[in-house]
């Protein structure tokens, strides 16, 4: 049966726990939106050899496991270099390059359904390719693939608990190993559960809010000109 004395003394532990685990998405989700903006862009490049190295580099990644990846940062990495990083941010920095593999394909969509006259009109302004980038294709090309953005936030969300398997003590591996001390299984694991399902509903909530904000504007200004 639920135990509330056993929840109030698991709660601290366990959000604590979150906590981590909050920020471990969140930093792995601007990480993931940084390298995939780079790969999207280089992946335009007028060089060859650039557009081929990112283009591997993408396939690879995307056709190897997570796990894989966090185990080869962690483990593999340190004896092949002199380089070695704490858990949590080998953990960060294997989300990010994972799931910014998966946005470099959701920017390269956003960014292909910009007209063509944009590129030519940016062409015959004389504008800089770094201002051509920055004032007229990533303004319309970001806020179309919002919510694909979004989806991939609670992937990753969900995928935190796969950073146990390098030491870092995020929200699943808490709840589990109060489980392993205790032998109560119920009360861990169901406030595990109900910490993810909330955060990603709160997640899903913002996500559809900034949707409709943007979209919202987007059709008015656009009424308004017609």
């Amino acid at each position: 049966m639920w135990n509330w004395d056993y929840v109030n003394d698991l709660l601290p532990s366990l959000l604590k726990a979150f906590g981590v685990t909050l920020g471990a998405t969140i930093a792995g989700f601007l990480l993931s939106i940084v390298i995939g903006l780079v790969f999207a862009v280089a992946a335009r490049s007028s060089i060859g050899p650039v557009r081929w190295i990112v283009r591997a580099v993408v396939e690879f990644i995307r056709s190897t496991p997570l796990l894989v990846q966090l185990f080869f940062l962690y483990f593999s990495l340190p004896m092949l270099t002199p380089f070695a990083m704490p858990a949590f941010i080998t953990g960060i920095i294997g989300l990010g390059l994972h799931y910014g593999t998966y946005m470099s394909e959701v920017f390269r969509s956003g960014i292909d359904a910009v007209p063509t006259g944009q590129w030519e009109a940016s062409t015959a302004l004389h504008l800089s390719k770094r201002k051509t980038w920055l004032s007229v294709i990533l303004p319309q090309a970001l806020p179309p693939v919002i919510p694909v953005m979004g989806n991939y936030l609670i992937v990753i969300f969900k995928e935190t608990p796969t950073l146990s398997a390098i030491t870092v003590v995020e929200l699943l591996l808490t709840a589990k190993s109060e489980a392993s001390i205790t032998y109560r299984v119920f009360e861990p694991y169901t406030l595990a559960g109900l910490l993810f399902l909330v955060t990603s509903l709160l997640f899903s909530f913002g996500i559809r809010l900034l949707e409709r904000r943007y979209f919202g504007t987007k059709q008015l200004t656009g009424g308004g000109k017609r």
